[in-house]
């Protein structure tokens, strides 16, 4: 089983930029799906954007496209997420995921192991 773990959050003004990085221990990281989803207080959890073990497949929700992008280091079992053009609605708890598939999704019911989550708050 992959142990993810989340990192890279914070508090940045509205406009600016973070990276969150996933980092896998465990299996090999390279063979799965990893998605990066989010949750506000009161809200459901939205998948946020997605790639295939080769990157061959990437998934952003309309929301982020345009201004999130996703990549992957197989050499160090690292998924990142770079974020500019923060908006407020951006706030929320940041979770990485295995995919159960080896095409890329939204939805949470495809994904299995999570991390813990890292706290990004967009705020002036």
């Amino acid at each position: 089983q992959v142990q993810l773990v989340e990192s890279g959050g914070g508090l940045v003004q509205p406009g600016g930029s973070l990276r969150l990085s996933c980092v896998a221990s465990g299996r090999v990281m390279d063979f799965y799906t990893i998605g990066w989803f989010r949750q506000a207080p009161g809200k459901e959890r939205e998948g946020v954007s997605c790639i295939s073990s080769r990157s061959s497949d990437t998934y952003y929700a309309d929301s982020v496209k345009g201004r999130f992008t996703i990549s992957r280091d197989n050499s160090k079992s690292t998924v990142y997420l770079q974020m500019n053009s923060l908006k407020s609605d951006d706030t929320a708890v940041y979770y990485c995921a295995t995919g159960r598939w080896a095409f890329c999704s939204g939805r949470a019911r495809d994904f299995g192991s999570w991390g813990q989550g890292t706290q990004v708050t967009v705020s002036s």
